[in-house]
């Protein structure tokens, strides 16, 4: 069987994720966004998770959304977990350090896991969901946020069409995102039973792309694509990307930018 082809740098991940940390809730709207969405679908379902991890766990914002929530009293053990070391090291309670790529669980070994806008810069997302599902007892739920194929397309094609004047030619700059449509799909070849996903599409006005370039940095989610482009983005292509962006999409002075969050639903099949 053919390895996935390699699309991110997860080591350069690690490193922007590193760098983010210290102001990373500065800019950390969508993942509070992700983060409370999951915290409400908790809320219906009327059983007990006794061990429980979060994946891409960032500053705990799935956490602070449990409070109050009645899903918190149904949550036993809670583990936070997080590729980068300084994202978690301010947080309390128990924590790991991991590869959403390489999971260090035991099989069957957790009643929930959550991802929280992560799985996206996963070289193979089936995998990764398939690993999960490995470590989820019998009947354990599995609930993902992770963003979507719109993301970003103003910027994407601001860069494309500023690149294609001054270069004569674009290569990619903006990390690919899945399709809503191939959402499901991807829980249903990782085995999960009763497959659910659904679309959060958010749109944010900024004064300027400057000002989404700084955000997207304070996150963590520049690109880290593994085939990068093979000549520096300059002031000249920022400057025109610039202007390409008000011309085409500004809305009375401020430019939008479009964040598609997608959420993954699902259940490990009984034995």
């Amino acid at each position: 069987m053919s390895s996935p082809p390699l699309l991110f740098d997860r080591a350069l991940h690690r490193k922007r994720l590193d760098r983010a940390a210290s102001g990373f809730t500065g800019a950390d709207f969508l993942h509070r966004r992700a983060a409370v969405d999951v915290a409400e679908r908790l809320e219906p379902i009327l059983r007990d998770f006794p061990i429980a991890v979060e994946l891409s766990a960032r500053a705990g914002a799935f956490r602070e959304a449990l409070q109050g929530s009645d899903a918190a009293a149904r949550l036993g053990f809670l583990v936070e977990a997080d590729l980068s070391h300084p994202m978690l090291a301010a947080r309390p309670g128990p924590r790991v350090v991991l590869d959403e790529e390489r999971l260090p669980f035991a099989p069957a070994c957790l009643d929930l896991v959550v991802s929280t806008l992560g799985l996206h810069w996963t070289n193979d997302v089936v995998g990764a969901l398939v690993q999960i599902r490995h470590a989820l007892r019998p009947e354990g739920l599995f609930i993902g946020a992770f963003l979507g194929g719109v993301t970003l397309t103003e910027l994407r094609q601001s860069l494309v069409a500023a690149e294609s004047e001054i270069l004569g030619g674009a290569g990619s700059r903006v990390s690919p995102f899945a399709d809503f449509a191939d959402a499901a799909s991807l829980l249903q070849r990782a085995g999960f039973d009763q497959p659910v996903a659904d679309l959060d599409t958010v749109t944010v006005l900024y004064e300027h792309p400057l000002n989404l370039l700084a955000d997207l940095r304070r996150m963590g989610e520049t690109s880290v694509l593994a085939d990068r482009h093979p000549k520096p983005l300059t002031r000249a292509i920022l400057a025109r990307t610039s202007e390409l962006y008000f011309e085409r999409f500004q809305q009375d002075g401020r430019i939008p930018a479009t964040f598609e969050i997608i959420t993954l639903t699902g259940w490990a099949p009984r034995v």
